[in-house]
């Protein structure tokens, strides 16, 4: 028998990425300048929240986006490396809210907020197939 997980504030992840040419806003659609897209690092932002989760769930759980507010405060060259963190605030039974930032040598480049829900991963499976 696996033991419970628990997922309470204060537990946190980074992760480090280099922007590349397929980061940008040209590349994703989002706008028509070179920089780092704001799509990428909402996906990255997520990316840290799952890694601030990793080994907190109970088995055939998973967490799941549901609500996000990000302010993408700074243009990033490509060729640039950010340290995206993020940090659970809020427990709320099954919902989460993490704080989320991105930076650079600069100082933050990004900062929000990410709610994400424990989902039973097949149940949330098949009622993606119904």
């Amino acid at each position: 028998m696996v033991p419970p997980m628990s997922v309470e504030a204060g537990l946190s992840g980074c992760i480090e990425r280099q922007v590349t040419d397929d980061d940008t806003a040209i590349a994703l659609g989002s706008g028509d300048v070179a920089v780092l897209a704001t799509p990428r690092v909402l996906a990255w932002a997520e990316a840290a929240c799952v890694v601030a989760l990793d080994g907190h769930l109970e088995a055939g759980e998973t967490t799941v986006g549901m609500r996000i507010q990000l302010d993408h405060l700074q243009p990033t060259d490509v060729g640039r490396t950010l340290s995206i963190t993020a940090e659970v605030d809020l427990v709320e039974g099954r919902r989460l809210t993490l704080a989320v930032a991105a930076s650079d040598h600069r100082g933050t480049i990004a900062a929000g907020r990410v709610v994400r829900v424990i989902v039973d991963r097949d149940r949330f499976l098949e009622l993606a197939a119904e």
